[in-house]
């Protein structure tokens, strides 16, 4: 017999977690069942650890350019195993606070294990220590998440590879860190390890860093790495790898040539896939596109009535900022009644490099796409009073306007704080505020925000 429960979660993370206690404080009998550990990807895999090496990171940036700044320093040199060790104590703080505050809240059963559908409400958890159990409930919410999608590469399953997750166990530096894709996750680290004191490079198959991005935005992004000494091919495809006398190679084809990189380690950032093969979604008739990625309705309802899909694992955009947002999206439906959906919902994000890149809402390509009357403003971040007094004058602040009201449609800033900048940017789109109203805004001085004024002034 199947244990019963008014709710089933699968999956702990950023969703998962907090609507676990959500519902069971209002009564709902709920089982989360959750594979590895608590708090998704966020806490374990992602921005918690990956930001605490980054800020790690920057110190040696600074260090080393101490000089710049009339202050004498001795030679630098970064501790790999100290650095990881500051990032597992915070990982573990934050795991462990949020398993704590669900074991504590009553009507919450904490299962570990690993679950599939047996049928469309019943789930089967081959439990960690080795006993199994079924559960039933009408209500059932996956938040499984995604992990590293490893690329058709010949030779990739010969070669010790490093994923975004093991490569932050490393406990000694690479001598050349290869870089498999250009993405948010690959800049990240890329940048992360050269500033550590590894040689770095990068292969992007597209023809720009970051490919979602505006190609004056990523050409600026990659003009900023290869000044750190990051060696980028753009237009490069990857054919094979392979290990030889403890080193790796990979190699690389593009349009006018071919090469061969000898490195230490390499990094595959090529992409993420669902964690959505072991569900055994059949026995419960949802439906999933090609890639594995569970389809959902704006209210994050799959086919099947009483089964959502929450955060990564729905194909939506992948940040914990999003997945927590699902979250408050199905807890006010259900709990208060209320109409939410993810229909119109601004998605800002923050690419986590030095300087940062903060992005909110339409870029430049995606608005002319759609054939808006658009004005574009555009401030080079070495304009900006603030930028020049801590020397940090790398990049550039735009803002795409609708032509005919003023309204902010989108904004991305390259440069430090970028992502604080940005979310000045976002509460004046989420209040309709027109930009001509943060031009004429009176703002501390001297600070980032403040350049503001002069962002929109170039438009006068």
């Amino acid at each position: 017999m199947a244990d019963q429960f008014d709710a089933i979660i699968i999956g702990a993370g950023q969703a998962g977690g907090p609507l676990s206690t959500a519902l069971a404080r209002a009564g709902w009998r709920t089982a989360l069942i959750e594979r590895a550990h608590v708090g998704g990807t966020c806490v374990n895999e992602g921005c918690t650890p990956t930001k605490t090496m980054i800020a790690s990171a920057r110190v040696a940036h600074l260090a080393r350019r101490a000089a710049d700044y009339g202050v004498q320093t001795d030679s630098v040199q970064v501790d790999l195993a100290t650095v990881r060790g500051r990032k597992r104590a915070i990982v573990e703080s934050f795991r462990g606070g949020s398993q704590r505050h669900i074991e504590s809240t009553e009507g919450v059963t904490l299962i570990f294990g690993t679950a599939h559908f047996s049928a469309p409400y019943e789930i089967t958890v081959q439990r960690n220590d080795g006993t199994q159990q079924t559960l039933s409930a009408p209500k059932i919410f996956l938040n499984v998440g995604a992990r590293a999608a490893i690329p058709s590469l010949e030779g990739i399953e010969d070669v010790p590879y490093l994923t975004s997750t093991s490569i932050m166990e490393l406990d000694s530096l690479p001598e050349h860190l290869i870089i498999l894709g250009g993405g948010y996750i690959g800049v990240e680290f890329g940048q992360t390890f050269r500033r550590f004191g590894a040689h770095v490079s990068i292969v992007q198959r597209g023809d720009q860093l970051l490919g979602r991005e505006d190609a004056d935005l990523a050409a600026e992004f990659a003009d900023m790495l290869r000044g750190e000494g990051i060696n980028i091919a753009l237009n490069a495809r990857a054919t094979r790898t392979w290990q030889q006398n403890g080193a790796l190679y990979l190699e690389v084809e593009s349009e006018s040539a071919s090469m061969t990189l000898r490195g230490s380690h390499l990094l595959v950032a090529a992409g993420r896939v669902p964690n959505t093969d072991t569900l055994n979604l059949a026995a419960a008739g949802i439906q999933a596109d090609s890639r594995g990625f569970i389809k959902v309705n704006e209210r994050l309802e799959t086919n099947v009535a009483g089964i959502y899909a929450l955060g990564d694992v729905n194909g939506g955009a992948a940040f914990t900022h999003i997945a927590y947002d699902d979250f408050r999206i199905v807890r006010d439906n259900l709990l208060h009644g209320a109409a939410r959906t993810t229909q119109d919902r601004l998605v800002p994000y923050t690419v986590f490099t030095d300087p940062q890149l903060g992005r909110v809402g339409l870029s430049e390509r995606e608005a002319r796409a759609k054939g808006l009357n658009i004005r574009v403003a555009k401030l080079p971040m070495a304009h900006v009073a603030r930028a020049i007094e801590t020397d940090e004058t790398r990049g550039f602040m735009k803002a795409i306007l609708d032509a005919e009201t003023g309204q902010i449609l989108g904004a991305a800033v390259l440069g430090i704080e970028g992502g604080e900048i940005v979310s000045v940017l976002q509460m004046a789109m989420i209040g309709r505020v027109p930009y001509t109203a943060i031009r004429d805004g009176v703002f501390a001085h001297p600070t980032l925000s403040e350049s503001l004024n002069n962002l929109f002034m170039t438009l006068d």
